[in-house]
């Protein structure tokens, strides 16, 4: 005989009792099928919610790679930028090296020429970096080329130090041998003998003058024509009063028929200062002084050193 399984239902109060009988093998099959709907239930469920945090995931991931594509953006757009401030680095090197070569032109030096290259081997300027390589593309390439050239940068900008150096030193050399050149009359008056040959006021004879004679009043400020130092100072014979100054380089000059002289041997001068006062001393026809500029004890004509 089948035993059967019974159901009681009860529900509100005073409503009726119900009963549900079920076979055992009946039984068995709900019991299956009801454990099979709540196991998928569960499956789906648990699917669901792996759905769902595999959604999150990938927002993530995808969040995380926008952030990292506009890094990179950023990253080559400041490639970009440093490759044309290398470019404009490099153009300012060589205009500095052509304002160095137009300063040497004026101030009557050497030009560079391709002694000393600017930039290494072969001397030219590299070619300007191309910066408008597409954000999307590899900048590797632009990468290489820019340590390369700033490497050469580096170097071109070495040698153009050097090269400034040697040039102010020269400057300065050129500069002292300027305010030690005559440059300047050595008092106000006129002219009543050049460098010239003429007939001597004393003996009537053809005789080169060596000077040149600027006439005035007795009084007359004389000052030195550049820098330097008082070689000899005193009497002279037929010079008078005499002051000479050595302004290195070779060049001498000399300041004679002075009423009296205000630098003693030794002492330093500068171009425009009071050296004497002019007079009448010595063998002389009237109140002057007689000028001369020697180099390497060569009579020069005085003329060819005065500017103003």
């Amino acid at each position: 005989m089948e035993h059967k399984l019974s159901l009681i239902i009860l529900g509100d109060c005073g409503s009726k009792i119900r009963q549900i009988h079920l076979s055992r093998k009946h039984f068995i099959c709900w019991a299956v099928v009801l454990a099979l709907f709540a196991s998928g239930l569960i499956y789906a469920f648990v699917d669901y919610i792996g759905l769902q945090w595999r959604v999150i995931d990938k927002s993530i991931v995808e969040r995380r790679l926008a952030g990292k594509s506009e890094e990179v953006v950023q990253q080559r757009q400041q490639i970009q930028k440093f490759a044309e401030e290398i470019n404009a680095l490099k153009n300012r090197i060589v205009s500095l090296d052509k304002f160095e070569n137009r300063v040497r032109i004026l101030a009557n030096l050497d030009p560079k020429g391709d002694k000393n290259p600017l930039f290494g081997i072969g001397g030219s300027a590299p070619e300007d970096l191309d910066a408008k390589t597409d954000l999307t593309q590899s900048h590797k390439k632009l990468i290489k080329k820019m340590h390369q050239q700033i490497k050469q940068l580096e170097f071109a900008s070495q040698s153009q130090q050097s090269s400034f150096s040697r040039l102010i030193h020269k400057l300065e050399e050129q500069k002292n041998m300027l305010a030690h050149t005559p440059a300047i009359r050595p008092c106000q008056g006129w002219v009543t003998s050049a460098f010239a040959y003429r007939q001597s006021p004393f003996t009537g004879k053809r005789e080169f003058h060596k000077g040149m004679d600027i006439a005035n009043q007795i009084g007359t400020p004389v000052v030195a024509t550049a820098d330097g130092v008082v070689s000899f100072e005193g009497t002279d014979g037929a010079f008078g009063n005499v002051v000479v100054i050595d302004h290195g380089y070779g060049i001498h000059t000399r300041y004679a028929h002075l009423s009296k002289t205000l630098k003693a041997t030794g002492e330093s001068v500068h171009r425009g200062e009071a050296i004497g006062i002019m007079g009448n001393t010595g063998r002389s026809t009237g109140p002057h002084v007689h000028y001369e500029v020697r180099l390497n004890g060569v009579p020069m004509n005085p003329e060819k050193y005065i500017l103003n």
